[in-house]
């Protein structure tokens, strides 16, 4: 129980603390708008990392050599867990925008923050809206901006962390439409930290894999037409592996 009451006082604290910080890098990002984008990264890294901390979870990551240092690049995981996005955030090396559920838009103060990270919020139920933040998304890796996406659209559940729902095709269109690396991502005992045993918050062993960059330009016809479906063989793949 202590656990869950550290987490949620430090991200209450954060966040409320955060906000003359945010007024700050508005007003900075005016003049310096990268250096404002890298300072608020390395800032909510900094944040996942004590949540880690003072969740007691003990972090394993492999595999961080696969990650190109000059591209942006489309992370693709697989999702167990709500600390599957603070594990992952907090190692990305450049500025990196999650797609989210566009109900995270009504939570005050952290859809500021994500708004600031480059987040893009997906409504499920409007292909055309979809399509439009899939459109942004494109955009942004354009512009160097590395984009993260669990195309599960929801968290996986059960004891065989091999078993992934099928990847929504729709959401690797920001990687084929761009030629940009594909970095498949597989974790592992990421629920053991918070989903299995709710309301409660325990110690875990969380392992973070990234697998070989995946270049679409390089696949045969077929695999890009069902680009999804490759990377989750990947991330399979992987998680046997583990």
């Amino acid at each position: 129980m202590l656990r869950l009451v550290f987490v949620a006082v430090f991200l209450i604290l954060y966040l409320i603390l955060g906000i003359p910080v945010l007024c700050a890098e508005w007003l900075i990002a005016k003049r310096f708008p990268y250096a404002a984008d890298i300072s608020q990264l390395r800032m909510v890294q900094w944040g996942f990392k004590c949540i880690l901390a003072l969740a007691g979870v003990k972090l394993t990551v492999s595999g961080e050599e696969h990650i190109p240092k000059d591209t942006a690049v489309l992370y693709i995981g697989n999702h167990r867990s709500f600390f599957d996005i603070v594990i992952t955030y907090s190692r990305c090396p450049g500025l990196t925008g999650y797609v989210a559920k566009d109900s995270m838009l009504k939570v005050p103060l952290l859809s500021v923050w994500m708004k600031r990270l480059h987040c893009l919020f997906l409504n499920r139920d409007n292909v055309k809206e979809g399509l439009k933040t899939i459109l942004t998304g494109i955009d942004q890796i354009k512009h160097g901006i590395s984009i993260c996406i669990f195309p599960e659209g929801t968290r996986a559940k059960g004891e065989d962390e091999t078993q992934l729902l099928p990847f929504k095709e729709g959401s690797m269109k920001m990687a084929s439409k761009t030629g940009c690396p594909v970095i498949p991502m597989a974790i592992t005992g990421s629920a053991d930290i918070f989903e299995n045993h709710f309301p409660w918050i325990r110690p875990a062993d969380v392992k973070l894999t990234y697998g070989e960059p995946i270049y679409p330009g390089e696949l045969s016809r077929d695999d890009q037409k069902h680009l999804g479906s490759y990377t989750r063989e990947k991330i399979i793949n992987l998680l046997e592996h583990i």
